[in-house]
């Protein structure tokens, strides 16, 4: 047996060594490779990004939303202007919107990657400055299942975007739960803006659905259509839903509309705007928009035949 400071134990101490840092350094590009992420957007385009970004820009509210829900908030460095929630987002820098996004601002933050809706004027801008986009925008809640999956793999948290929408599922039927007697199958309105609405097919209207209401707006028109006046008069909802602009008073004043039971009978729920912009994202809050409807519902009491 060699002595333990013989020639042969260094020359076995260096190969064994060798061999040891070789496979640490094969272990480490395996990490590396793991950590990379790719992203399918709803453009379709494969977006290949080294690790989960640390410094994201979002230009939907519903977007910086769902970064925030899925424990990413920090990891936000600029917001468009209409982003309001949750409270730590209020003192992040602004961009701007969806058609008026500031180039130089968002290139000045340095983001890994850009949130956004396929329809963003900024998208090619910033794609050809060499800056990471995820072009996401969900009209369904299908759609925000997918896209809170989507964010949750783009954070580095897969799986939590599912355990999310789960938990606004089992929400949305415990709120069907709490609807007043007769409000099923009673059919509503949801005035979006002037006389937009949210029709059958938007995800405002799978909400409206899962709560047991009927849209008078069918899929077959659009998610968001703009209506003509009279087809609501013809339509006659029994219940009225609009931001608080839209008052009774401004509604009856439209042509027809004075004699529209609902109107007569004052069956509305009207949303202050921070309340109202809760119903208007697919989002995470999308069972506190639920939760919403049901409370003003309950205000208004039972459903009369």
């Amino acid at each position: 047996m060699p002595a333990p400071c013989s020639p042969s134990l260094p020359r076995f101490s260096r190969a064994w060594l060798q061999a040891a840092l070789a496979l640490c350094a094969g272990f480490a590009a395996g990490l590396v490779q793991a950590a990379a992420l790719q992203i399918v957007d709803d453009r379709g385009h494969v977006v290949d990004l080294p690790r989960a970004p640390q410094r994201i820009v979002s230009l939907v509210p519903s977007l910086t939303e769902t970064v925030c829900a899925l424990g990413a908030c920090e990891r936000l460095v600029g917001i468009d202007r209409h982003a309001d929630w949750p409270a730590a987002v209020k003192t992040l820098p602004r961009v701007g919107g969806m058609d008026d996004a500031n180039l130089e601002r968002i290139v000045a933050l340095r983001p890994d990657v850009v949130l956004l809706r396929p329809r963003s004027r900024v998208l090619n801008q910033l794609e050809s400055l060499g800056i990471k986009v995820v072009a996401l925008d969900a009209r369904s809640h299908a759609d925000m299942r997918r896209v809170m999956e989507a964010v949750a793999r783009l954070t580095g948290r897969p799986g939590a975007g599912e355990a999310a929408w789960r938990r606004i599922d089992a929400h949305l039927d415990a709120a069907r739960a709490r609807m007043p007697p007769g409000w099923q199958g009673r059919r509503v309105y949801f005035e979006v803006h002037g006389v937009a609405a949210a029709g059958e097919s938007s995800f405002i209207g799978e909400t409206l659905a899962r709560l047991g209401l009927a849209n008078i707006v069918p899929a077959a028109m659009g998610p968001f259509p703009r209506l003509n006046p009279e087809f609501v008069v013809r339509a006659d909802p029994y219940l009225l839903i609009a931001p608080a602009s839209a008052d009774l008073r401004a509604m009856a004043a439209r042509p027809g509309w004075a004699g529209m039971e609902a109107i007569r009978r004052g069956r509305s729920c009207s949303f202050a705007p921070t309340r109202f912009d809760v119903l208007m994202r697919a989002g995470p809050r999308l069972d506190e928009a639920a939760d919403a409807v049901v409370e003003c519902l309950s205000v208004l009491g039972s459903a009369q035949p």
